[in-house]
This record gives C-alpha cells, sequence and structure tokens, in this order.
C-alpha cells in the first residue's frame, strides 16, 4: 500500500516538471491561455539578443520557406512585441506575399481579453487609421488578417513607426509602437 501513494507522488511530480516545461515560452512567444496584460506594462520589441553585447537583431525579420522542394517559396516578415518583464507576446505582425497572388496580407496576432466589436486598428505614422476586425481567438491569442493595399504597403516602406491598437474587455485603448526603420529592406527581401 505504501508503494501506491509513493508512485503518485512521482507521477505527480513528473506530471507538475512537465507542465512547468510547456508553460515555458521562448521570448516573443505567449503561453497558451496567457491572461491579459497589464495595461500599464511597456512592451518591448522582441529580438534575440544572442551574445551578451552583441547588437539586437533588426524589428522585422524576413523569412521564406517551402513545404518541398518542388513547392513554391512562401515569404514573410514579422515583428512582435512583447512585455518586457514577462516576455509575454502582446502584438505580432506578419506580412506575407502568397506565391500564386504577389499580394501582401497582413496577419495580427493579439492577446487574449480583447473587446471584440472593437477590432483593432493600423497606424501609419500620423496617418489615416486601418481597421482590422478580429476574426477568430484560440489560445494563444486574437487573430486579425487583411490584404495590403499599396498606399499603406508604401507608407509602412517610408514610416517611421505603425501603431497596433486595441480595446481591452474595459474598453481601454491600448497602441503598441512598432518601429518600421527597416522594414523596406525587410519587404525587399521577400517581395
Amino acid at each position: 500500500m505504501i508503494a501506491k501513494p509513493f508512485a503518485l507522488v512521482i507521477l505527480l511530480a513528473v506530471l507538475l516538471a512537465a507542465a512547468g516545461h510547456a508553460q515555458t515560452a521562448p521570448k516573443g512567444k505567449a503561453p497558451a491561455g496567457a491572461a491579459q496584460p497589464a495595461p500599464a506594462a511597456t512592451p518591448a520589441p522582441a529580438a534575440d539578443q544572442g551574445a551578451a553585447g552583441a547588437p539586437p537583431q533588426p524589428g522585422w525579420v524576413a523569412r521564406c520557406s517551402s513545404i518541398s522542394r518542388d513547392a513554391p517559396l512562401e515569404c514573410a516578415l514579422e515583428q512582435t512585441a512583447v512585455l518586457s518583464k514577462t516576455g509575454q507576446l502582446i502584438v505580432l505582425v506578419n506580412i506575407r506575399v502568397p506565391s500564386d497572388t504577389r499580394s501582401p496580407i497582413a496577419l495580427v496576432q493579439l492577446p487574449l481579453g480583447l473587446n471584440l466589436p472593437a477590432g483593432a486598428k493600423f497606424q501609419i505614422d500620423d496617418g489615416k487609421t486601418v481597421d482590422l476586425q478580429l476574426q477568430t481567438c484560440e489560445a494563444r491569442g486574437c487573430y486579425a488578417s487583411t490584404p495590403v493595399a499599396a498606399d499603406v504597403l508604401a507608407a509602412l516602406k517610408s514610416g517611421k513607426q505603425l501603431k497596433v491598437s486595441f480595446q481591452t474587455m474595459t474598453k481601454e485603448t491600448i497602441a503598441i509602437p512598432m518601429p518600421l526603420g527597416d522594414f523596406a529592406a525587410a519587404y525587399d527581401k521577400i517581395k
């Protein structure tokens, strides 16, 4: 009878250790089911710092991949903003250029706990705002997707800052600034 409770204690310890490891997310990724961020928190651009003293990586990162050697490349660039204290993902902006249409599409990931009817907004510098309708939410966050019009793409390339804003469930507006200094160079790599 003593062996059975001991085995349960060991099993519980292993499960707790595994659960703790599964919830530890790399910088720029939110743990599943992460709580709504505190509005007073300061987001910071997520970038792998590399070795100590190394310069930070650019904010916009370009990536291309293919599902097979014969399939066309699918390219995208993205930037994330995370809470500097916890590493929790607040905003991820991914702009991809599908190989079939060659027209850019933006996908925005936001945290849970949003006022869904309010959607989200893009604003480049002091220009007009672009409304984004939130389309779905799941354990990692809420998502909006929209084609990137030619005038918006030109503004992203020449702008200094993209502001992504959204409302909490208490209708408090949160605006996350994302630098655009290296956007044009990153976009040139994927177009």
